[in-house]
């Protein structure tokens, strides 16, 4: 193995800054470690542990879970720096997990990695770091930060497009920001395989996790099911023209844009363009019945210093293509959810946005806010 450079520092030299490094027991995290070893930074591991199946369940989580811990472990001892993991899972299956079934109960389409970033694991890794004397908190995150002329923490995609994770951190405010490192965030994906093998880094070719770290079997509605079991809507599946085509046994099992699995045969091409939670009823249609000039957005975020009226490109699922848009104030409506909202109207009219999903604002390469999906196509109507 070839060390770090800093594992080669004389014994005399000043005190190394100290920097928080979130482990998660993957190739990204545990590369990202190593590179802040390499260029002297002294590092102490944390992993969070956030959620377990049960004992019978014969299956855990590839994100988080005990495994993790223990392979977060190795790294560190075999890059030779502290590590320590500390339990929230309380705090994960309040903060993600019950929102995540309360959405898909609902009729809609969560982004539980958006929320567990913005409700459990940034928050907590700031006050670790305070605690264990951190000046920062890195992560194997495949995005940069950069300093604006302005001397404000800018938000800026990954160089490698294919793994860019921006989209997650776009909530983040200017002084949270400013105290991550994303060490990954101008590397490509092979490049951090190829670091991992060459420092011979226990798991250097470990698999990535495709699914949620609470559904890794990627069936939701199971989870929904098992989780709210009285609260299954089942109902109707209708035509456009309102003809019952068939039935179906929860309406959490659908979403917006859905063609697969519907259960019924219509002898062409269908699609999912609406739910209704309270009827139960799935209504299909054609893919131009998904198509939308405009959405609103609740929960509203805007980084450094841009302001509304905006004109940006706009992605409403992660990796998504960007359609280009002008996003403007909203006013508070029922329909909506908490404040600030924001409409997006887009030059072109997009397909399938799903209520639950979130919309994030760049221009270029830098990220500029974003939103979580509330509304349909038809306007919310003011509050009296």
């Amino acid at each position: 193995m070839t060390l770090p450079a800093s594992d080669a520092a004389p014994q005399n030299q000043p005190k190394k800054e100290r920097i928080l490094v979130a482990m998660s027991g993957g190739v990204d995290s545990s590369v990202a470690a190593g590179l802040l070893l390499e260029q002297g930074y002294e590092v102490v591991g944390v992993t969070l542990h956030l959620w377990d199946y049960p004992e019978d369940g014969g299956t855990k989580g590839r994100c988080c879970a005990p495994e993790d811990i223990h392979d977060a472990r190795r790294v560190a001892d075999h890059l030779g720096f502290s590590h320590y993991a500390f339990d929230r899972r309380a705090l994960f299956e309040k903060e993600v997990v019950t929102p995540f079934v309360e959405d898909y109960l609902a009729g809609k389409t969560p982004s539980p990695c958006v929320r567990c970033n913005r409700g459990v694991k940034v928050k907590e890794l700031v006050g670790l770091a305070d605690r264990l004397g951190a000046s920062h908190i890195a992560t194997g995150h495949y995005a940069q930060v950069e300093r604006g002329e302005d001397g404000r923490p800018e938000l800026l995609r990954g160089t490698d497009k294919s793994k860019d994770q921006s989209y997650f951190l776009h909530m983040l405010p200017d002084e949270t920001l400013s105290r991550f490192i994303f060490p990954l965030g101008g590397m490509k994906k092979a490049d951090v395989r190829a670091r991992a093998v060459e420092w011979g880094l226990p798991g250097a070719n470990k698999g990535e996790s495709q699914e949620l770290c609470f559904v890794p079997t990627g069936r939701y509605d199971e989870l929904v099911t098992l989780r709210a079991p009285e609260r299954v809507r089942p109902g109707r599946i209708l035509a456009g023209d309102g003809r019952v085509l068939g039935e179906h046994t929860g309406v959490h099992k659908f979403t917006r844009g859905q063609r697969r699995n519907l259960g019924v045969a219509t002898g062409e091409r269908a699609y999912v363009v609406k739910t209704d939670p309270l009827s139960g009823d799935v209504q299909l249609g054609t893919p131009e019945e998904l198509l939308t000039a405009s959405i609103w957005v609740s929960e509203l975020t805007l980084r450094g210093g841009a302001e509304l009226p905006l004109r940006a490109d706009v992605a409403i699922r992660y990796q998504g293509k960007l359609a280009s848009a002008q996003i403007v104030a909203a006013p508070s409506a029922p329909e909506l959810g908490a404040g600030p909202h924001a409409q997006i109207v887009f030059d072109e009219p997009i397909a399938a946005p799903g209520a639950g999903q979130y919309a994030v604002f760049f221009r270029g390469e830098t990220v500029l806010g974003g939103g979580v999906i509330e509304a349909t196509p038809e306007p919310p109507r003011p509050s009296t």
